[in-house]
């Protein structure tokens, strides 16, 4: 018996020295002292195929669990627009849930961290109670080529000129940090905690397809490809962007998304991006027509093209994301899909999370969560909103101009459906994603601007459709009128008609008939509006401006000047469409690069030379 117990308790001495060994061995990935590319190199060599496969693999909030997580071996999840973890969630509501989808990333075998993406457009937009930035169609302004307003994803675009979208790319320094001298070429950047991994998208074209239509075909030759819709990529490349996305659109019939000749050819060896290309969400179901007629051939044809990372919302569709794990992983055993492709992806997945420190810091905290909706950022929204307005006329012929408003006036009407509606006022990509009319979040509305803005003895009548009877029986001294589109986002905003909702028309028309009117037009694209520009006295494009529109108020009472400069071309009719300037047929109501200028109670006319022809979108 004892010669027993000496026998199991060796054992167990054995068994010990063994598990002690295993746990203690050094493993140069986990240590950040080592060469990024011994890290890679290392934690490559111990994962399998299903480890390196679900790296690969983007799931929806919606569907993951620390469960979920650990079973796949989860790469990535993402928050597309109005995904939520509660309606109007904390900050510490966030973080709880984006730290146990984590902790289930951690609990694997190698504990490789997930990277959590978020659809954040203007601001983090689907967070209650953040600041909500102007949309890009505004910032392009201040600087996607959209080439036709008529696209629905307009307002995610900078300008129609290339030049002004490149310059736009100094937001890539602002999310991810400067990148430092003698840092290695196009090797993405990432500073400290503070700072985040970019996405330029949506490569390449999007915004030429043909009469606006999303998703629609992008008829243009390489040349034109190369010089109007590539530049602003060359930039974000320069400046370390992380990560690039796929268009969902086609190149001269051919789906981006399955599309080899850019996205491996040209982005990953001619121009050396070294960081990750992610699919659009249900980009390689949309590969063919209709989307996930051939699911297996989708997959192939889209890694294939060298996509590195997939994007399955794994909602409308039940285990969507199983799919295509279980689809890539007999591709590659079947020998369709090379290793060499799997091991690109993974490489460059990887290089991406421990360029951002997340293999040593991969929770998040609440210490940045006073930060949201703080009054700095509301500050620095508002000036946003001042420097993207553009000023199209001011006064009526031979009158003296209206604007800057005087702060007191004995009675002045407010009207138009977008003068007290934070949701209209944001536009598409707020709380939900396309948007919501309403009282959706956090802000400032135009009417209470108004009303922080002039004097406490001027009545502010407010009357979002006033009519005539009404307007006879007042003596307003001016009205502000606030009119535009309705929220919404991609196909849905696509229009033939650009007009802005009603009653808008009616109300321009019936106010401006019987009182002095400055109107401001919330939108996310030129609209139409020349049959009324007579009848009015002062125009202002203010774009989508976001929460703060006290930066309008700003503007229209004269604290600040305005000095925007139309960064697209206001057409006259949508016949006129597609028109850029450098088109032979160009005949705008307003022209590219056209704004009046204020300083405060002087006004001056400014026309700035337009500049050649230009067509990229890079949202």
């Amino acid at each position: 018996m004892g010669r027993l117990v000496a026998h199991i308790t060796a054992g167990l001495v054995v068994l010990w020295l063994c598990t002690a060994a295993v746990e203690a061995e050094y493993m140069k990935y986990k240590d950040p002292k080592q060469p990024l590319k011994v890290r890679i190199k290392d934690l490559m060599k111990r994962m399998t195929l299903e480890e390196k496969i679900g790296q690969m693999t983007q799931i929806e909030r919606k569907v993951a669990s620390a469960d979920i997580m650990k079973k796949y071996f989860i790469g990535s999840v993402v928050s597309g627009g109005g995904s939520v973890p509660a309606p109007k969630a904390s900050a510490e509501a966030w973080i709880n849930m984006v730290n146990e989808f984590q902790k289930g990333a951690l609990s694997t075998r190698l504990g490789i961290p997930m990277i959590y993406g978020i659809d954040a457009v203007h601001g983090q937009n689907n967070v209650y109670n953040a600041t909500i930035f102007p949309h890009n169609v505004g910032l392009g302004v201040t600087r996607q080529v959209c080439r036709d307003p008529r696209w629905g994803r307009c307002y995610e675009s900078y300008s129609e000129d290339h030049e002004i979208v490149q310059s736009m790319t100094e937001i890539i320094p602002g999310l991810q940090g400067d990148v430092p001298l003698n840092y290695p070429k196009n090797l993405p950047f990432v500073g400290p905690r503070t700072k985040v991994a970019g996405c330029a998208k949506h490569f390449v074209g999007d915004g030429g397809t043909t009469n606006g239509i999303n998703e629609n075909n992008t008829v243009i030759d390489w040349n034109g490809l190369l010089n109007i819709h590539m530049p602003a990529y060359l930039d974000s490349i320069k400046k370390g962007v992380a990560t690039v996305m796929v268009s969902y659109s086609s190149w001269n019939g051919e789906k981006m998304h399955a599309n080899y000749d850019l996205i491996t050819g040209y982005l990953k060896k001619t121009l050396k991006f070294k960081g990750f290309v992610i699919s659009d969400m249900w980009g390689i179901d949309r590969i063919t027509t209709p989307p996930r007629a051939n699911y297996t051939y989708s997959v192939q044809a889209g890694i294939h093209a060298g996509i590195d990372m997939v994007s399955e919302n794994a909602v409308m569709v039940p285990d969507e994301f199983v799919e295509f794990i279980d689809d890539l992983t007999l591709l590659v055993k079947k020998n369709v899909i090379p290793m060499s492709r799997i091991n690109d992806a993974v490489r460059r997945i990887l290089r991406v999370k421990f360029i951002m420190g997340l293999f040593e810091n991969p929770m998040t905290d609440l210490s940045l969560a006073n930060h949201l909706g703080s009054q700095e950022h509301r500050e620095l929204a508002r000036e946003a909103v001042r420097k993207s307005l553009v000023l199209l006329k001011n006064g009526k012929d031979g009158n003296e101009p209206l604007l800057p408003l005087p702060t007191t006036s004995e009675k002045i009407l407010v009207a138009g459906s977008h003068a007290d509606d934070i949701g209209n006022q944001c536009g598409g990509w707020t709380i939900e994603w396309e948007g919501l009319s309403g009282n959706i979040t956090a802000g400032t509305t135009i009417l209470t601007a108004i009303k922080n803005s002039v004097d406490p003895a001027t009545e502010v009548v407010y009357n979002e459709n006033p009519d005539t009877e009404f307007l006879k029986a007042n003596n307003f001294s001016y009205a502000i009128v606030a009119v535009g589109e309705l929220p919404y986002a991609e196909t849905s905003g696509d229009s033939n008609f650009l007009t802005i909702a009603e009653p808008g028309y009616s109300t321009i028309a019936n106010v401006c008939a019987y009182v002095k009117c400055v109107v401001v037009v919330i939108s996310g694209r030129p609209v139409f509006i020349e049959p009324y520009v007579e009848k009015i006295d002062a125009l202002v494009a203010a774009w989508l401006p976001g929460t703060e529109g006290q930066g309008i108020a700003d503007v229209l009472f004269g604290e600040y000047g305005f000095t925007g400069k139309l960064a697209r071309t206001w057409f006259r009719t949508v016949d006129q469409l597609p028109m850029n300037v450098g088109d032979s047929h160009y005949d705008p109501l307003f022209p590219f690069g056209y704004g009046l200028t204020t300083s405060p109670r002087v006004m001056k006319a400014s026309h700035t030379p337009s500049p050649p022809p230009c067509e990229l979108c890079l949202v």
